[in-house]
């Protein structure tokens, strides 16, 4: 049973929804039902106030539930008392991607951030959820006294683990970081894949670079990074490409926090290829949020190239390859349409890491004074900034 919030934001959850039916699929649930309540502000207690709960409740008998995802984050109270009021287990936005990425972290370092973000996540939930959590046990000697709580060994427990992960993650990043710097000393540009979580970053990656990297239509199908270097036959030079993991909207801080040795591959980037689903309903959105995260992680500076993948599916067809576009900072980025499983525009996009693997600017020539061509139309049904038309001789 999926279940949206609106707290007057003025916006669909439609495609809120659907989204959390993507994540709950990649987890292996099978969505039955949904609902949307609308309230000005969370219940404290229940979050979605005892009438909707009611109703909820309803829903789920009626449709044999076993669970019920919320689409916002709950706070442990309200997680308890759903549970207790629904009868079902109860689980928020970032329990599911946790869940997603416990499942696919292949990687020692993968499987060692999921843990760190778990525990970290584990950790704001102990608040006596279980009666077992209030015995006490003995102290030793003659004077035992009240001795400790089970609760509060768990905490410690649970802080002891998450000092011994990050203990193990430094050694990790250390060793991340010797990498960084021999490919820094060959001097090859270092390129890094970003964007939304199915924009197609894998499909992409492996067919410049002729790899075999798991790539899947499901979110998160990659969280490990995967670096290979990329020969550019028009310049002779070759260029350091990785792949990341992809973003999500609301992300969990902590898990930005855990990933941030593999998001660093971002930040020391000469390069990023900010990948975007060109069919996407939502590419705005999706472009903000990674944007976002960029900014999170001190990556929002780095020269982009924007590459609008999945041009297959995309109706009407763009009257170029390659264009303008601008971003958030007001400058003047290169955009480029692909296809990558089909190999539309990659010799385009090849040609763009080729002048960067040469030094040369990416800035579109100046525009002619007048007479030239009118701005090309943002692609239908989507919201764009405004495009200017590739510039002419």
């Amino acid at each position: 049973m999926l279940v949206g919030v609106d707290l007057g934001l003025g916006h669909s959850f439609d495609p809120t929804l659907d989204e959390l039916a993507q994540l709950a699929e990649s987890a292996g649930d099978e969505p039955v039902a949904r609902i949307v309540a609308r309230r000005k502000a969370p219940d404290a207690a229940l979050f979605v106030g005892s009438g909707k709960a009611d109703e909820i409740k309803a829903l789920v008998a009626e449709h044999g539930a076993g669970g019920v995802l919320f689409d916002q984050a709950l706070s442990p109270a309200q997680q308890r008392n759903l549970e207790r009021h629904l009868g079902v287990q109860v689980a928020d936005r970032t329990a599911l991607i946790l869940e997603i990425f416990a499942r696919r972290a292949k990687s020692h370092e993968g499987k060692l951030q999921v843990e760190l973000a778990r525990l970290q996540y584990v950790a704001t939930r102990l608040v006596r959820r279980w009666s077992h959590l209030e015995r006490q046990r003995g102290g030793a000697g003659l004077r035992g006294g009240p001795g400790e709580a089970q609760i509060e060994l768990d905490r410690r427990m649970i802080s002891e683990r998450i000092k011994s992960v990050k203990a193990r993650l430094a050694k990790v990043k250390r060793q991340r970081d010797t990498q960084r710097r021999a490919r820094a000393k060959s001097g090859a540009l270092r390129v890094s894949l970003v964007g939304y979580t199915n924009a197609g970053k894998s499909t992409l990656f492996n067919a410049l670079v002729k790899a075999r990297a798991y790539a899947a239509d499901q979110l998160f199908a990659t969280l490990d990074t995967t670096t290979r270097s990329l020969y550019l036959e028009e310049v002779q030079q070759s260029v350091a490409l990785s792949d990341t993991v992809g973003f999500i909207r609301d992300l969990p801080h902590k898990l930005v926090e855990a990933f941030h040795a593999t998001l660093q591959e971002a930040m020391e980037a000469d390069l990023l290829l900010h990948v975007v689903d060109a069919s996407s309903s939502q590419l705005q959105t999706q472009r903000d949020e990674v944007e976002r995260v960029l900014a999170e992680i001190g990556a929002h500076e780095v020269p982009q190239i924007l590459v609008y993948n999945k041009l297959d599916a995309l109706q009407p067809q763009p009257r170029a390859l390659q264009d303008w576009i601008e971003r958030g900072n007001g400058e003047l980025t290169p955009r480029v349409f692909v296809s990558a499983t089909q190999g539309t525009g990659l010799d385009v996009l090849r040609a763009l890491l080729g002048r960067a693997a040469l030094g040369e600017a990416l800035s579109p020539a100046p525009s002619p004074p007048s007479g030239g061509e009118p701005a090309a139309p943002a692609i239908a049904g989507q919201s764009d900034p405004s495009v200017q038309p590739t510039p002419t001789a």
